[in-house]
């Protein structure tokens, strides 16, 4: 059974670029043998991942994530049965919302930053998917 979870958490510490990118790089090596994708949206010190895969996978690695001591805050956004994966291209795909155009993040927001906590899970899914259809999307670092 495939399932979708979105998440969102804090950095405890600030994150470096290459801190990212190693994570986004064992993510990449690791999820394909798991029949994990997905997308990590990052800015400031907030964390939005999207994950898709087997209900068994998918739970085994958000608990992960969860116990991770680089973060914290970590709530739950959604989870849902889902039937075709949305994210299916990625492995983990990646938004640096430095590089998006505010005005996308002001039509899901009271203001144009990344504030998961502010908004539904399904408003942060659709800007989610509004990503995907503007090309904000890289598969890999940049």
């Amino acid at each position: 059974m495939l399932v979708r979870l979105l998440y969102a958490s804090r950095a405890k510490a600030p994150m470096s670029q290459d801190v990212i990118d190693q994570i986004l790089t064992v993510s990449r090596k690791d999820n394909p043998t798991q029949g994990i994708t997905g997308l990590l949206c990052h800015s400031g010190d907030i964390f939005m991942q999207v994950l898709e895969g087997g209900r068994d996978a998918v739970s085994q690695l958000y608990a992960r994530i969860a116990a991770d001591p680089r973060h914290q805050d970590v709530i739950l956004l959604m989870y849902e049965e889902i039937t075709e994966r949305r994210f299916a291209g990625w492995t983990m795909g990646q938004v640096n919302l430095s590089r998006v155009n505010p005005s996308i993040l002001l039509k899901y927001s009271e203001r144009p930053v990344l504030d998961p906590y502010a908004v539904s899970g399904r408003v942060s899914m659709a800007m989610l998917d509004e990503l995907i259809a503007t090309a904000s999307i890289c598969s890999r670092p940049s």
